[in-house]
Formats: C-alpha cells, structure tokens, sequence
C-alpha cells in the first residue's frame, strides 16, 4: 500500500481536534481525490463510532482517523489547584465564584487504539507520542496504513524504527499542538522547509510536509524537496463544512497580519494560534502551567463559554503562519483550486 494508492492528489486535510473537523468536511476533502482526516483525539470511543458511521455514509473513498498518544495523568489535588489558581484572574473576571473541575482528563488512549482496529480507516496517524512496534503491527494486520508526526530527525528514525509507513514533518509554522516526542519541545524549532529538507535525507519511508502550506505554489515546492505529499490544516480551517465557531472563523480569515505564536497557556502543550488576551494575561505563568492533558481540561470551561459569547478573546485560535493567505470556499473547491494551481507553478 502507498499513499499515491490511497488518494490521487498529495494533499492531506490537516486533523483539527475540537469541534472544527465535521463528517462533512472529511467526506468532501476525500471525495474531491485528496485524503480527509478526523481528529479523533478528544472523542468517545462511541463518539468515535458515530463520526466514522457519519463519514462513511457520505464518502466511499478512503479518509484518516489522527489520535494523540497520551498516557492518562494523575495529577495530585495540590497540582491542580495550582492550575485553578494560575487561572484564577480569567475565570474569576467572567463572574464565578469557582472554576468547575472536570470530571476526567483526557480520553483514554487504550480503548481508543482498540476503537481504531475495529473500524479499519484506510489512514491512521499520530502526534504526541510514538507506538509501539506491536501497536504498529496490529495496526498493519488490521489494513491500517500508519503515519507518525515529527518535528525532528531523530524522532523521524524513531518512528521509521517501529515500522510506520510514513511521517509528517512538522515545521515550526504550523498551527495547533506540536508533536514534539523527543527532547524539549521548546527546541523544536526547525522550520518546515528545514525540518522537511532534514527528514528526507534521514529516512526511507515517504515524508508529508506540514507548515504554512496554503496554496498549489506552495506544494509545489515541497513536492520538489521530496515531499510525498502535503497536510494542510489552517487552508481547511476556513472552508464552508468546518465545524469551527463563526467568530474564530470571522477572526481568521480577517487575520491579515495579525501575529501567531507559541503558547502553552491553553493547553499546557506549546501550540500555534492567533495572538489573543488570554494569551497576553496568561504569559508570564505560562511555565508554571499543569502539562497537557490536564490544562487544557482546566480551561476547558472557560472555552465553552467563550464560544457562548463569542468571545475570540478567550477562545484559543489555533492556526499557523500562513492564515492571512486563507480562502472562504467550500472544501472541495479549496482541494480543485490547489491543484490547479499546482498544475500552472
């Protein structure tokens, strides 16, 4: 099996966990020839079932399901109330006398990766961690095929080592979480034209570039570094069927300019978004924050009610680099359009 056997353009839909990525989103990307991916990371195994029951009503074409590899944390209460603390000036202005904790953490990974080889997606990738070489097997017993996300060389080897079939390399532009398994993630900070240059010359398994990919210009020129293809997440992120909350989708496509950056404040991992006050308030203890699974389930509530009110202020807009050359347009335009612009670079 090959990538160029599962869809015939080198575009992949970038995985946007939280509520952006829709069944109809997946389905138009993988209908239109290029390869529609499901964050499943922050869903149910029932969840996880429905989106896929969902998907597959709409397309017969092949699509991925992306997880994050996480162990499940157990935090101490003193832990956690320091989070709440640290939060304390945000969650405090929005008029409550508490923040609400959350009754779990995170999914759990375990019952996740059972989920995924009973459903058999023709694409399986993942960030966060690395699996094992059973993991990978069992995943290729079941006709999964297996990318693994990095943001260096050595995590590339690493991946290539267990048996992946193929790896997404991560430049530093990219939005959302990083994918940093190995060593600090603070040093991860190879661009994607590096990062991509880097990575083919390491390993024999097909290298995807991701990092401010927004036009058929731009694969173009990746394609010509040895790029087996591209995964694109903030170009989706605008298109008619993603599921993101009109404000933040009003917010990106007028974000011209306007800065990203790096935060930890949301999620306790480092990821890419537009520069907002939640950022701004939460910067100098941003150190100080609980890790990731458990910051992002502590601010969780304050998101939900952000989205109650529309507040981008303290929504966490993840994007990369690239936002302000985003396009309005309906998912499978956006995948015809690239490829016509592929076709005159």
């Amino acid at each position: 099996m090959t990538l160029q056997s599962l869809f015939p353009h080198p575009i992949i839909q970038g995985p946007m966990a939280g509520g952006s990525n829709t069944s109809a989103l997946v389905a138009a990307v993988s209908n239109a020839g290029a390869l529609g991916s499901l964050a499943a990371s922050l869903l149910t195994p029932d969840a996880l079932r429905s989106q896929v029951v969902d998907i597959r009503r709409l397309t017969n074409k092949p699509f991925q399901l992306n997880f994050f590899i996480q162990p499940t944390p157990q935090p101490t209460k003193e832990e956690v109330q320091r989070g709440v603390e640290l939060l304390k000036p945000v969650w405090s202005a929005l008029g409550w006398s508490e923040l609400v904790l959350p009754f779990k953490w995170c999914e759990d990974f375990a019952a996740q990766f059972e989920v995924l080889l009973a459903l058999k997606p023709a694409v399986a990738s993942f960030t966060f961690g690395i699996l094992t070489a059973q993991q990978v097997q069992k995943l290729h017993e079941a006709g999964i095929y297996v990318i693994g996300t990095v943001t260096h060389v050595d995590e590339a080897l690493a991946w290539q080592q267990v048996g992946a079939d193929a790896v997404i390399a991560s430049g530093v532009e990219a939005g959302g979480h990083r994918g940093t398994f190995i060593g600090d993630q603070r040093d991860a900070t190879l661009g994607a034209i590096d990062v991509l240059k880097a990575v083919v010359a390491a390993v024999r398994i097909p290298v995807i570039s991701a990092g401010n990919i927004m036009t058929g210009a731009d694969i173009r020129e990746r394609l010509a570094l040895g790029a087996a293809a591209v995964q694109m997440g903030t170009a989706f992120l605008v298109t008619e069927e993603s599921g993101i909350h009109p404000a933040y989708k009003q917010r990106l496509q007028l974000a011209g300019n306007a800065p990203t950056r790096l935060t930890r404040a949301f999620s306790g991992r480092y990821a890419r978004g537009l520069v907002n006050r939640f950022m701004e308030q939460m910067a100098e203890v941003e150190d100080q924050l609980p890790a990731y699974p458990v910051q992002n389930a502590l601010t969780g509530p304050i998101r939900f009610e952000a989205a109650k009110r529309g507040d981008t202020e303290l929504m966490s807009l993840w994007c990369g680099t690239g936002v302000g050359r985003a396009r309005r347009m309906p998912a499978a335009k956006l995948v015809e359009t690239l490829l016509e612009e592929l076709k005159s670079a």
